[in-house]
């Protein structure tokens, strides 16, 4: 399934006159190229001339972005408290790591093989415990409640990919890779929950849809049955995160041609392009051909390429490498999302998402410690190690910055729900990354006893937007304009973090 500007229309079977008038209305809040690409100077780097600015500005020629929906404790994974109380501490270990003197949760044995490839911080925190995804991914600097299900509210700012995208194609002139600049996996945001409203995050905010991320969608099932449990409705689902079958994959019709459109047929179909063209140098200040020229060019382009149809190909990679990654939805998506870099995409989002009931994936109000032994954990320990090793075996490691982040964390002591849980916590919690310029073997920060407060060197959101975008090359002073021209840094209130860097 293709979606080109945020809409459901399916632009796979057939491309006609409407699908590409339809698609540049979809150009929403009266934005047009020439106001989305119009931008400040580049501001320079602080200390650039002095020689103190961050190290290894532009060193990630692309980012895969690890979201974990719903947020894991850092109890059990990154920031273990063996000292606290059973109430805090909880009922799991904790096991040694390659980074000697530091341990974590005992459910991440292959993970902690690896993180001395790793920068882990801390010491995240914001004021905020709510499910900002929106907060944590785009330059916006507080999460209303009702913005954060509002997804295609035109106050949203960009999200990260929509930045690199938006700031990409200006210094590119405007022309479209082969690949992409803007993947996401493995389907739209919530898309999979049983009761809406879908949540805001990844999209194009005021610079439009036409910047939203393209999402190739997962196709396949559960293999494996979980409980679920949400404010008293017990249910069990087949959920893919915790497994899927060998023949799972990701679908993206619109990269091969329809049967019946020959090459020479598509050719006349772009005749179409052309006579919009010339309209559009009559109605220049219409915003729907701006919408219809971004994609249209993509719709062609993709449907004249097998390059990214290829790369979605995870059936071509052999099964010993598949379960590496692990055989569940996350592990196949960060399987993906190493071929979709290694294909030439520039940002690929790779979501733990909701999938049935509210309070899945992460958000263990409910059943904390049995969904963390049987579902969470292990996926994202053979996911997360799968992906850093094998990227490092081809060499793509030290180009390729991988950022795996949540909107929160955990509370500190288990509520007292049937099977235990914890709640929202922003307070304190923690992140990892690793490639890209990010530092090796790096532990920043730290919480007090119970990792309920920070207690040294405090980490925004905003600082790791600013940080990554450093790393991509992109000063986070970069400003781009809404459809008011009014100017906003990419990255908020957001600073370059030194001690994230190698």
């Amino acid at each position: 399934m293709l979606r080109i500007t945020g809409s459901n229309r399916r632009l796979c079977d057939r491309l006609v006159r409407r699908d590409f008038l339809q698609a540049g209305a979809m150009s929403a809040f009266g934005l047009g190229l020439d106001k989305l690409l119009r931008a400040a100077e580049t501001p320079r780097m602080p200390g650039a001339d002095s020689g103190d600015a961050p190290v290894n500005f532009g060193k990630a020629k692309s980012c895969i972005l690890l979201y974990l929906y719903g947020s894991p404790s850092q109890l059990e994974t990154f920031d273990v408290k063996p000292e606290a109380p059973v109430e805090i501490r909880g009922e799991l270990g904790t096991i040694p790591t390659s980074i000697p003197g530091y341990s974590i949760g005992e459910l991440l044995p292959l993970t902690a093989q690896v993180v001395d490839r790793t920068t882990i911080v801390r010491s995240m925190t914001h004021p905020y415990p709510v499910h900002g995804i929106a907060y944590a991914t785009t330059g916006l600097p507080v999460p209303e409640g009702q913005l954060e299900v509002s997804p295609k509210d035109p106050r949203h700012w960009p999200f990260l990919g929509s930045v690199v995208d938006h700031l990409d194609e200006r210094r590119g002139g405007g022309a479209l890779p082969r690949v992409p600049r803007n993947l996401a996996l493995p389907f739209p945001l919530s898309t999979r929950r049983s009761n809406q409203p879908f949540r805001a995050g990844p999209y194009g905010g005021f610079l439009g849809p036409a910047y939203d991320p393209i999402w190739p969608e997962f196709v396949g099932e559960g293999s494996q049955t979980f409980v679920q449990e949400n404010r008293g409705v017990v249910q069990e689902f087949r959920d893919p995160y915790g497994g899927v079958r060998p023949d799972c994959r990701f679908d993206f019709e619109a990269t091969a041609l329809p049967q019946e459109m020959t090459i020479d047929r598509l050719s006349r179909r772009q005749s179409l392009r052309a006579q919009l063209d010339g309209a559009r140098r009559q109605f220049d200040a219409d915003p729907r051909l701006a919408g219809y020229d971004r994609a249209g060019q993509t719709a062609l382009s993709l449907l004249t390429s097998r390059r990214l149809a290829d790369a979605l190909d995870v059936q071509a990679e052999p099964m010993s490498l598949r379960e590496q990654y692990g055989m569940t939805l996350f592990g196949q998506g960060a399987l993906v999302a190493r071929r979709l870099i290694e294909a030439g995409g520039r940002i690929v989002s790779l979501f733990w998402d909701e999938y049935g009931l509210a309070d899945s994936a992460w958000d263990t109000h409910y059943r904390h410690y049995p969904r963390m032994k049987d579902e969470l954990c292990p996926a994202f320990d053979l996911a997360y190690s799968g992906l850093l090793r094998d990227l490092e075996a081809r060499g793509l490691l030290d180009e390729t910055a991988v950022v795996c982040i949540s909107e929160h964390g955990r509370t500190p002591k288990l509520n007292n729900v049937k099977g235990a849980g914890r709640d929202h916590w922003s307070q304190a919690y923690s992140a990892i990354f690793a490639g890209g310029g990010f530092a090796r073997g790096n532990v920043v920060g730290k919480t007090d006893r119970f990792a309920a407060e920070v207690a040294g060197t405090p980490v925004s959101p905003k600082d790791i937007l600013a940080t990554v975008y450093h790393l991509l090359g992109i000063p986070p002073e970069t400003l781009i304009h809404d459809s008011q021209n009014r100017p906003y840094p990419i990255a908020g209130s957001g600073i370059v973090r030194a001690e994230l860097l190698g």
